[in-house]
């Protein structure tokens, strides 16, 4: 939504499918909200619009006690997008910037950073500092909310590189000091904090947007569960997936559950929800990363909406589309691990773990193994299509990463030798979270674009396709 009026009218009837697509600020209060915020409706020449948090933050804006609006899911523009903007954002919400800094975005993408700074404030108006900063108070306040860990500490986990700029930003963001934003926790979040440190797990709602048809994730995921690196447990529909995870400062243990809760609504839309997360570090310092890489697994920042419109407009895929509304297209908590496995197949990739997988300092329960790394599978590999790729993750040959160009991987996975098309195909749909994938078999319409890779998901959850 770019023209302004449009976007005044979702805000007006409090319309939840605009969640995260845009913010708006009101001048006379100096707040800014999501589209949704149930607060009353200010005056069109009092409102300002804004793509993303960071900029209503830039304006001199605060966010809203009452609607949260950094709490909502991302935008989904950005997984679509291949473009220099878009990998930019993906590679921010990874923690790019924290980690390595502007310098090391700027690489990454191949740009220099004032090509990186320009484009980005010029679209979003906001530069990668101040949308690294606004993703940092969100992470700041997650964690006041849910633990109890000193303040100190969380300024470090954060990502902030003084406890005086965490100060600063936590009363610029939310206009109120840490322990302020602590002590207004909610009851739950009062509860959760007996827990001393993250490592005993931080308890998070990971939010999406519209419906979300969790059964098939957590089907698919059971199907290919990996024993040692994950597990499936429960009943269905009431499901836990957990898994290792091999992350920036340490590592992690993740465990998403399937139930989904719901959001209220005045409108009568279907507002989105959450799924119920808890994550256990052994450094803080990886919370951001962490929740990034599950919201990419579980396809979190989708907009069904879209996705559902264009699909159930053609006769085949109505049917399908009507009885599984919100139908997500899963990717992966560790590109370069999913790659290998794609290749390789649940039998072998187990047999990987135990071999070469890492073991765990403080194994729990099944979980006792990080997937082994790129480069020990090739040293162990050498003489077979495992080794080659495993040897072209390892160099960079083939990148993967949130913000890879997804057309130069696709070139790069071609030239690993035995590599074939249909594994390629499932490495940029996983991996890379293409959503608009069409493999070599099926007959897959152009009128499906841009969203193929959803609808083959719909045909294979009808069991008209097998899953790769």
């Amino acid at each position: 939504m770019t023209d302004t009026d449009s976007r005044y009218e979702a805000v007006r009837s409090r319309d939840a499918r605009f969640d995260g697509v845009f913010f708006f600020a009101v001048e006379t209060t100096g707040i800014y909200c999501r589209p949704s915020c149930p607060a009353v409706t200010p005056k069109r020449h009092n409102v300002r619009f804004f793509a993303t948090a960071a900029a209503a933050q830039g304006s001199g804006f605060r966010a809203c006690r009452r609607c949260r609006p950094d709490a909502v899911p991302g935008s989904a523009e950005w997984n679509v997008r291949a473009d220099v903007v878009g990998r930019a954002m993906r590679m921010i919400a990874d923690g790019v910037v924290d980690r390595e800094g502007v310098a090391g975005l700027a690489a990454r993408l191949g740009y220099s950073t004032r090509q990186v700074q320009r484009q980005l404030t010029g679209e979003l108006g906001a530069g990668p500092v101040a949308l690294a900063r606004a993703q940092r108070a969100h992470a700041a306040r997650v964690l006041l909310q849910t633990t109890g860990l000193p303040v100190t500490q969380i300024a470090f986990a954060a990502g902030f590189a003084s406890v005086r700029q965490f100060n600063d930003t936590m009363r610029a963001v939310y206009a109120a000091t840490p322990s302020e934003l602590r002590a207004a926790a909610p009851r739950s979040g009062r509860t959760a904090r007996r827990t001393p440190t993250p490592t005993a797990g931080i308890p998070l709602r990971l939010a999406h947007r519209g419906p979300y048809r969790a059964g098939p994730v957590f089907d698919l995921l059971a199907h290919e569960a990996v024993p040692g690196v994950e597990d499936v447990s429960g009943p269905p529909g009431a499901r836990t997936y957990r898994r290792t995870l091999r992350l920036p400062y340490g590592t992690g243990i993740a465990a998403v559950d399937e139930r989904t809760g719901t959001a209220r609504t005045t409108t009568g839309a279907h507002p989105g929800g959450w799924l119920d997360a808890r994550v256990h570090l052994t450094d803080p310092r990886d919370l951001t990363t962490a929740v990034q890489r599950l919201r990419r697994l579980f396809d979190l920042d989708a907009d069904p909406y879209a996705v559902d419109e264009r699909l159930g407009a053609d006769p085949r895929l109505a049917p399908l589309v009507a009885a599984r509304p919100g139908l997500r297209s899963p990717g992966a908590a560790d590109p370069d691990e999913l790659a290998v496995r794609a290749l390789a197949g649940r039998d072998e990739a187990a047999r990987l773990v135990q071999r070469y997988g890492k073991r765990l300092d403080a194994p729990c329960g099944s979980l006792t193994h990080l997937f082994p790394e790129p480069g020990v599978l090739a040293e162990a590999e050498p003489d077979s299509t495992l080794g080659a790729l495993a040897a072209a993750l390892a160099d960079g040959t083939v990148r993967l990463g949130p913000g890879a160009d997804r057309d130069e991987a696709r070139e790069a996975l071609a030239a690993v030798p035995g590599l074939d098309e249909r594994t390629i195909a499932v490495i940029r749909t996983r991996a890379l979270g293409d959503p608009d994938v069409a493999p070599p078999g099926p007959d897959v319409p152009d009128s499906w674009r841009p969203w193929r890779s959803y609808a083959l998901n719909h045909l294979r959850a009808a069991g008209e396709l097998e899953y790769p």
